[in-house]
């Protein structure tokens, strides 16, 4: 799942391993998930390190009567020095960044951070750590949006440069089967309590 709304998500900065928390709507999103979680036999729960990611696993965690571990390989993807910084900012500050894209991250980067391909190879071992540790059983893996994209994107077994077709909002559930012959099955995608809610609200 990805973590509920970070505090500064209006001014549109990028993250990355910039740690912010969540607001008060992240929290009861992560609230709407544990309840969601509370009929599923959720043998562990596992949590990117930062505060948005692990604020979400505790809630979830704690409702569960479980623990849970913070697991750094499961950072979002690194924004060099771009962290923590706009668009605006970012061009400000290294006006020869002003032709980078993001849709550019499947064979790029920005000075300093990770490739797209840079985050799979950080990723993927850890999540098949996961699966592995948890054959047959139910693990909840709290993350973000980048990560998720990835872990999805290897699932479908799609090129990462369609990473940005795959939509991850707050607080939503992503899915997946992973069979012991390597065959794997997305069962949801950005769907979950809150995204529920939503499209009440939008339709």
């Amino acid at each position: 799942m990805r973590h509920g709304q970070v505090a500064n998500h209006t001014e549109m900065r990028y993250n990355g391993h910039h740690d912010v928390d969540i607001t008060d709507l992240g929290v009861l999103q992560m609230r709407r998930l544990a309840e969601f979680f509370s009929n599923i036999p959720v043998k562990a729960v596992y949590s990117s390190d930062l505060t948005r990611a692990a604020k979400g696993a505790e809630i979830i965690s704690s409702s569960l009567g479980l623990g849970f571990t913070k697991v750094n390989a499961l950072r979002e993807l690194h924004l060099g020095r771009w962290e923590g910084l706009t668009r605006g900012e970012a061009v400000a500050r290294f006006p020869e960044d002003e032709g980078f894209s993001f849709r550019d991250l499947g064979t790029g980067k920005v000075e300093g951070g990770e490739s797209l391909p840079d985050l799979s190879a950080r990723v993927m071992p850890a999540v098949r750590d996961i699966i592995e540790r948890h054959r047959n059983e139910t693990a909840c893996i709290v993350a973000h949006g980048g990560v998720n994209r990835v872990i999805l994107s290897d699932a479908m077994g799609l090129p990462l440069e369609n990473f940005f077709r795959i939509e991850q909002d707050y607080g939503c559930v992503n899915a997946i089967d992973y069979f012991d012959d390597g065959v794997k099955v997305v069962k949801l995608l950005n769907g979950g309590p809150n995204q529920e809610m939503q499209a009440t609200r939008l339709y």
